[in-house]
């Protein structure tokens, strides 16, 4: 180094220290505790007008709710098709318990700390869909299984089996793994000889029980027109369905071949092997899905009864053909598909801003003051869900029942 740069550096070193001592720390204040800073806000009590309800409120109604369980599970019985239905829609052990009476094999989640959460509600059969790399969620996976007999993990990667095999071991168990085969490129192994030798692993590895394997199409499921979606859905899966067989001609376990969504329920029994469907949006629906098409060439996808809502309040009426509510990007996550406002087809919802959604219209069924409530479908009911501590379940516009979003915020 020259002696330059050196004594320059001295130098500034020497000024960031002085002009450091000037700098002003505050003496400590009494201020909020950590309680009060972290406590939730209270829910409003059952029994009043949902119309009465603070808003934005995430609403759900339970008589479409009640209607689309039961729907969906008939659906499938006539099938020959089991429901492992997915938790990371509804985040809420309230409506897994109800769609396991309606009888689920089990419920799926995406997230280890979902799943701890919904478990931790007593809900003992969950199979996790997303595998665990790290060291620190692979131990809690097994502590999880420890406690949850009935819990099963997926794997798509062959040193993870190995960690998988060794944590179990360390935990004193047998953990139960199914082999995640990819449709797509998103997560899986690919389908044939890769999938194949994994399998093989799993199954040799001396802590480690092969339950099967996972296919989750969710490219499939928001393709639109029936014919169209179904041809792409049975040719998605096509060699992971040779892939099972092959499997089974090597005597491996094929108890479980789960996948597909709400969009291909009515498709997948047409798959080899196939055991059970994860669906998800189907208890609630949302605009998304609505727009893919039913299979009687139905624009609109009308299978299940749209349940889910956000009840938002009109705070700005002073400008023609333009109204303001208190239900934003912070209310419904993603601004396309825009929510859609019941009652108001000609109605243009736009909730880009972080507090406020826009609603432009040339014509409305009736004028609006402020404080007015409008209910609006969601863009897409996973996210909206994640964003709210409660869901209020409403029967003929009162609350009957408030619901904690139980896994809210678990999503690692």
């Amino acid at each position: 180094m020259s002696t330059t740069t050196s004594a320059s550096r001295r130098a500034f070193l020497a000024a960031t220290a002085a002009s450091a001592a000037h700098v002003w720390i505050p003496r400590p204040v009494k201020g909020y505790t950590t309680a009060e800073i972290l406590a939730p806000v209270k829910p409003m009590a059952t029994g009043i007008s949902k119309w009465d309800l603070d808003t934005p409120a995430l609403c759900v109604d339970l008589d479409k709710l009640e209607q689309n369980i039961a729907r969906m599970q008939r659906s499938l019985v006539a099938n020959k098709l089991g429901s492992r239905p997915h938790a990371k829609t509804h985040k809420c052990a309230a409506i897994a318990r109800l769609q396991m009476a309606a009888g689920a094999l089990g419920i799926c989640a995406a997230k280890l700390s979902e799943a701890e959460a919904l478990a931790a509600e007593g809900l003992d059969r969950i199979c996790l869909t997303t595998g665990n790399l790290s060291a620190s969620k692979i131990r809690r996976a097994m502590q999880l299984r420890k406690r949850t007999p009935q819990f099963i993990q997926a794997v798509d990667y062959e040193p993870n089996a190995h960690d998988l095999n060794a944590a179990a071991k360390e935990a004193g168990i047998v953990a139960d793994v199914v082999i995640d085969i990819a449709v797509g490129t998103r997560s899986g192994i690919p389908a044939g000889a890769d999938a194949l030798a994994l399998a093989k692993l799993v199954d040799r590895l001396p802590n480690l029980k092969l339950r099967g394997v996972l296919s989750y199409d969710g490219g499939a499921q928001h393709i639109t027109g029936f014919a169209t979606r179904k041809e792409r859905a049975l040719t998605n899966i096509a060699d992971n369905a040779r892939t099972v067989e092959a499997m089974k001609r090597d005597g491996l376990n094929t108890e479980i071949f789960s996948g597909g969504g709400t969009g291909t329920y009515s498709i997948q029994h047409l798959v080899p092997g196939f055991t059970d469907v994860q669906v998800g949006s189907y208890v609630f629906m949302d605009m998304q899905y609505l727009a893919i098409g039913g299979e009687d060439g139905n624009p609109v996808y009308s299978d299940f009864a749209s349940s889910l809502t956000v009840l938002g309040t009109i705070v700005n009426n002073r400008f023609p053909g333009r109204l303001t509510t208190d239900a934003g990007a912070k209310a419904f996550t993603l601004n396309v598909p825009r929510p859609g406002v019941i009652g108001e087809p000609g109605m243009d919802y736009n909730p880009g801003s972080d507090e406020f959604g826009t609603i432009t219209f040339k014509q409305a069924s009736r004028s609006y003051k402020m404080g007015d409530r409008l209910e609006m479908t969601v863009p897409h009911c996973d996210p909206v869900v994640n964003l709210y501590d409660y869901i209020y379940g409403i029967r003929q516009d009162r609350v009957e029942v408030v619901w904690p979003i139980t896994a809210r915020g678990h999503s690692q």
